[in-house]
């Protein structure tokens, strides 16, 4: 599916699940295919742009609330969050949607504000436990 989220020029600007930082998120090609690029001051990540239908799927098909669960690529992500899906050999894609070697964690962080902001999820904003 194909969704405005921005330009290098001019990125969608997003806050992180609690509200307490602000990042960037656009549209970027990678070795020929779309990534999302995710810039959190002067950190970029990239996301496989695959994930935002394929999360959305998963969500839709789990029916219930469920946890975010960020987690640096380097920390272990607990069972059952959405971090722990995004980097699973259960996923669509068997593996991480992070692309960076190092910097493929935050996934849930970064992607499910963004799909809030399009409409394909709803984020709980509390400053603890997010969902």
């Amino acid at each position: 599916m194909a969704y405005e989220i921005g330009t290098k020029d001019k990125p969608m600007v997003l806050k992180t699940p609690p509200m307490t930082s602000e990042y960037t998120m656009h549209v970027d090609q990678k070795d020929g295919k779309d990534v999302l690029v995710c810039t959190v001051g002067k950190t970029v990540l990239h996301y496989d742009m695959r994930c935002l239908d394929d999360l959305h799927a998963m969500l839709k098909k789990h029916g219930d609330w469920m946890e975010l669960g960020s987690a640096d690529e380097q920390k272990s992500a607990k069972e059952g969050t959405v971090e722990a899906w995004g980097r699973s050999e259960n996923n669509l894609i068997r593996g991480w949607y992070g692309l960076k070697k190092g910097l493929r964690g935050r996934f849930a962080m970064y992607i499910p504000p963004l799909m809030e902001a399009l409409g394909l999820a709803e984020v709980t904003h509390d400053a603890g436990e997010t969902r």
